[in-house]
């Protein structure tokens, strides 16, 4: 089936959260969110090496939309459910990215305003996006890749009930220049998650 027709859907609610792709409108939010974690976000994502314009936010936010729409990238907003359920504080961002539709195999990203730890918040964001990559888009395989320094990264994906399965030693250049080594996790279809689907 050509992805384009894969009903995917662009809100997902969880028992504390609720996870939402970017729209128009979202950049302010997303900037200042941004804004409060770029020390804590800097030694990990390379995006997070210069602190976005509000306007370079709201570009990322409506350029996300159309690459969700494409079936080329799945990112998420996350935030804070209200008991009502609507959207409260924007916490984080995730994402399924590096889609292989041929194999279906997804990398699930994610990254936490400051101030949040410590919440089960990433946890139970990952174990969402989980169940959209098997359940929905059918993948055989989810990985999250992370620096081997971020144990707090990859403490979230044994909890998520991912399986370590390599250390790639100095395979890539950290933010700050420096080699650095990446820790791979996966689930996979009949391994992890059964099999058939």
């Amino acid at each position: 089936m050509d992805p384009l027709m894969i009903d995917i859907p662009d809100r997902i609610e969880t028992e504390h959260l609720v996870l939402r792709i970017p729209r128009r409108g979202d950049g302010a939010a997303l900037n200042a969110a941004i804004a409060v974690s770029m020390d804590e976000l800097g030694p990990w994502i390379p995006w997070a090496g210069k602190m976005p314009t509000p306007e370079e936010s709201e570009i990322h936010c409506r350029r996300q939309q159309a690459k969700f729409i494409l079936r080329e990238d799945f990112v998420f907003l996350i935030f804070a459910r209200q008991a009502d359920g609507n959207e409260g504080e924007l916490l984080g961002g995730t994402g399924l990215h590096r889609i292989d539709w041929g194999l279906r195999r997804f990398e699930i990203g994610y990254w936490r305003k400051t101030g949040l730890a410590g919440r089960g918040i990433i946890t139970e964001t990952v174990q969402a996006m989980t169940r959209l990559a098997f359940d929905t888009l059918g993948a055989r395989r989810v990985e999250i890749r992370m620096d081997d320094n971020n144990v707090k990264s990859w403490k979230v994906a044994e909890r998520a009930g991912y399986t370590h399965e390599a250390l790639l030693r100095f395979d890539s250049v950290a933010p700050g220049g420096e080699p650095r080594s990446t820790r791979i996790y996966a689930r996979v279809r009949g391994a992890e998650e059964p099999p058939g689907g």
